[in-house]
């Protein structure tokens, strides 16, 4: 969403240049995305600016984003609306020899990493901008990623840079302090009343994600994967614009592609989307090959898609129809997650395996702090609010925003109050799907459309030359304990040998991607 440096000591006067926020001496800087979704207005009363960066939302006049002089009555009222806007928001505010607040808004489309060195403030929505600061591994979290238990929090994987996380100010007046918010309580699932019309409920859910901000049909684009989730909100999407909300998706290999291909062909025939539908083939595509920017060595965050060459190519055709906005359906899975109480079994049942042959002495010890300084309960679960960061600076990259329906609290407040026999399974998705009159085969698919089979693939034929480099030339994962080279060396004879099993050694993708990110940002 922005970019910023602001040493809290430079002038405090600030002027806005067309593209940037700037003090009169140049020493500090805030630059917006520049996106249609976005705006941004700044006001001071003499002593104190704030800059606030956000979502645009329907039915208000263009804003002016020179700074405005107000009152200093004006002024809290200001940044006491700014804070409760609906949709995604930075508010920043200054004042000279006074600490920098930096304050994120509850619902998080993009991600904001902050820095800091020798007293000014930096920050941006690619982790890629911080790399000067990044100081080492952060053994927590980089054991987090490695064994795939992810945590939202303000640690990432380096120590030097660090995560704003929704609704948490960060303070600077030359050390940065980040404070979580009071956690988001949530309801808990209700009786249904005699002839409640959940599906009608859901529908008007989607219409609020959908509503919260001024979406042009003409340049937003559904990612329909053809899965329930991003099913549900892209069928919704086109009966609303009828003939006008194109598609896109990445094609699965493996068992699941034939049924992918006709579950989404069926879609798209049924209900009115547009005229284009933009599909890139995994076929013969495995990851980290010659063009994959990690692979060059680029500095690609760790936190970015995994297919972060496969999604470049698809967001830049999307971008090419003349879009700007991408709809998905992240957010689904925990939108109709079992409560914590009824899934103590389920729990047991898919119980991870941490104890990888792999993982060094540093990792192992780390293991049981995994769940030590993160966030308190938000709207949005922690994993969608994870996935949002992920799927974001890929998509920004191409001049695309990301519109996550299933965050918005509408489908969680829904999410959270219905009984566990519309959640099981995903049965309020498949029934939606099934009013739209389509197929049993589209509404409850049979076959596991997943990137499993992509992942084995690259792993076979890209990943076994990248592990044994880290065994031939070392690691800054192995250097840091993170990483036993012998558990690896015998991990990647099985690989060699034919073992492959989709649990553990789909695994070793994060030991691949933290390589290389740690390759590229401790150079």
């Amino acid at each position: 969403m922005l970019t910023l440096r602001i040493d809290p000591d430079a002038a405090p006067s600030w002027t806005w240049n067309g593209t940037s926020y700037l003090t009169r001496d140049g020493g500090n800087r805030v630059t917006p995305c520049g996106h249609p979704m976005t705006e941004q207005i700044a006001a001071t009363d003499g002593t104190r600016t704030a800059i606030i960066v956000r979502e645009r939302v329907p039915s208000r006049p263009a804003v002016r984003p020179e700074p405005v002089r107000v009152t200093a009555a004006d002024f809290d009222r200001i940044t006491a609306e700014a804070l409760r806007w609906p949709v995604d928001h930075v508010v920043i505010e200054t004042a000279a020899g006074r600490p920098v607040r930096v304050t994120a808004g509850p619902v998080r489309s993009t991600p904001l990493f902050l820095s800091h060195d020798a007293g000014v403030l930096h920050g941006s929505w690619d982790m890629a901008d911080l790399q000067p600061f990044a100081g080492g591994l952060n053994p927590k979290e980089a054991t987090r990623l490695l064994i795939y238990r992810p945590r939202y929090s303000t640690d990432t994987a380096f120590t030097g840079i660090h995560r704003l996380t929704e609704r948490a100010t960060a303070t600077f007046g030359g050390d940065l302090f980040i404070r979580y918010p009071d956690p988001v309580v949530h309801a808990l699932p209700r009786d249904l009343v005699e002839d409640a019309d959940v599906l009608s409920a859901f529908v008007e859910g989607i219409d609020a994600a959908l509503d919260a901000r001024p979406l042009d049909p003409a340049a937003t684009v559904c990612h329909l994967t053809g899965g329930l989730d991003s099913g549900s909100i892209g069928t919704r999407a086109a009966r609303r614009w009828p003939g006008q909300i194109n598609t896109a998706t990445l094609i699965v290999i493996g068992p699941g592609r034939r049924q992918q291909i006709r579950r989404r062909a069926e879609m798209r025939e049924r209900v009115p989307f547009g005229p284009y539908d933009v599909r890139l083939d995994l076929r013969g595509r495995p990851m980290f090959g010659p063009d994959c920017a990690r692979t060059r060595g680029e500095l690609i965050s760790p936190y970015d898609e995994p297919l972060c060459e496969h999604f470049a190519d698809l967001n830049a055709r999307i971008a090419a129809l003349g879009a700007h906005t991408v709809v998905t359906g992240l957010g689904g899975d925990e939108m109709v997650a079992v409560g914590s109480a009824e899934s103590r079994q389920a729990a047991a049942d898919k119980a991870q395996n941490f104890d990888l042959p792999w993982l060094g002495p540093r990792a192992r010890a780390a293991i049981e702090y995994g769940d030590e300084g993160i966030a308190p309960p938000a709207m949005a679960g922690g994993i969608t609010l994870l996935a949002a960061e992920c799927v974001a600076p890929p998509l920004l990259r191409a001049g695309l925003w990301p519109v996550h329906p299933f965050a918005h609290p509408a489908l969680v407040e829904l999410g959270d109050q219905l009984p566990f026999h519309w959640r099981e399974l995903k049965q309020l998705q498949r029934r939606h799907l099934a009013t739209f009159g389509l197929s049993e085969d589209a509404c409850n698919p049979k076959v596991r459309e997943s990137f499993a089979e992509l992942v084995e693939e690259s792993m076979i034929t890209h990943g076994v030359p990248l592990l044994r480099r880290i065994l031939r030339e070392g690691s800054p994962l192995v250097e840091a304990g993170l990483i036993d080279p012998d558990g690896l060396a015998r991990t990647v004879k099985e690989l060699q040998d034919g073992s492959y099993r989709e649990d553990p050694h789909s695994k070793l993708v994060e030991v691949i991607t933290l390589d290389q990110a740690a390759r590229a940002f401790l150079n």
